[in-house]
């Protein structure tokens, strides 16, 4: 019920090529999205980085979707691993995948962009704070842990809420199509990252991640103050995906169709139990 034969199977890992591959690219493009639309010191900053990241994410999931699923994002994996579309032994493998494709792509970005603008934008990566130059001396300018912490929460339990609820439930899939299931995930993300960074309007704070894997590729590879509060990022998307996974508990059964592994987390912890009874 946990699938640890997946840990073995070549197949597994060949899919999680996908995963390693598009989250490179993920962080690559969106982060290089930050920092190119900040530079360029355009109106609405926050607006242009939200449609952008729409449409990149809904590419990205096209692509990556015949190989391994279309995760990219270890909130997916999770989530899938809970609910009980994957077995969470593929999940651990995907999400170990994403997060070194997010090191990579915060590498590929360190090569190509100039050491001042990787120190000036954080290597576009997720930030709580950042030290800025003050009238007298640096000065902090940011959001305080707990307020991120539940804008963490709720924006990611959000984007499984509202869209990748669609692509768990077979019915809805099928219906939409993948095209459009992909494009709504997409505009879901844009729009929470959009809200996340106008509500708090505070300069330092990069808005919500909802992709710890992201957040982990440039604070690796750029260090500092991209660690300071990193824990958030992963911490709030975890709750997250368990107060996700109660609701789909909670709601009838006849509204869940989500079909694939069948095992969720509550009928293993079960099974695993009783054979220790025995």
């Amino acid at each position: 019920m946990l699938g640890l034969n997946e840990l073995f199977s070549l197949d597994v890992w060949r899919a999680s090529v996908g995963e390693l591959i598009g989250s490179a690219v993920l962080v690559f493009m969106i982060d290089t999205i930050v920092i190119s639309t900040f530079e360029t010191d355009i109106k609405m900053p926050n607006l242009i980085i939200s449609i952008l990241i729409a449409i990149v994410v809904a590419i990205l999931l096209l692509a990556v979707h015949p190989v391994s699923g279309g995760h990219i994002n270890p909130v997916i994996s999770f989530s899938a691993g809970l609910v009980g579309l994957i077995s969470m032994s593929r999940a651990i493998v995907y999400i170990l995948a994403q997060c070194i494709g997010a090191i990579l792509g915060a590498l590929a970005l360190k090569a190509v962009v100039s050491s001042t603008i990787e120190q000036n934008f954080s290597l576009g990566g997720c930030t709580l704070t950042v030290i800025a130059p003050g009238p007298n001396g640096p000065i902090t300018l940011g959001l305080e842990t707990a307020q991120a912490f539940w804008l963490e929460i709720f924006c990611t339990f959000v984007f499984l809420f509202a869209s990748i609820w669609m692509a768990y439930d077979h019915r809805q899939a099928k219906n939409l199509g993948l095209v459009l299931v992909f494009s709504i995930i997409g505009l879901v993300l844009g729009l929470l990252v959009f809200i996340s960074t106008t509500v708090t309007a505070k300069k330092g704070y990069a808005g919500a991640g909802m992709n710890p894997a992201r957040c982990l590729g440039a604070a690796i590879v750029r260090g500092g103050h991209l660690w300071d509060g990193h824990w958030v990022f992963w911490a709030g998307p975890a709750i997250a995906c368990v107060a996700f996974y109660l609701y789909t508990k909670i709601i009838p059964r006849q509204h869940h169709h989500a079909k694939g592994y069948g095992h969720d987390f509550f009928d293993t912890v079960k099974a695993m139990l009783g054979f220790v009874d025995h």
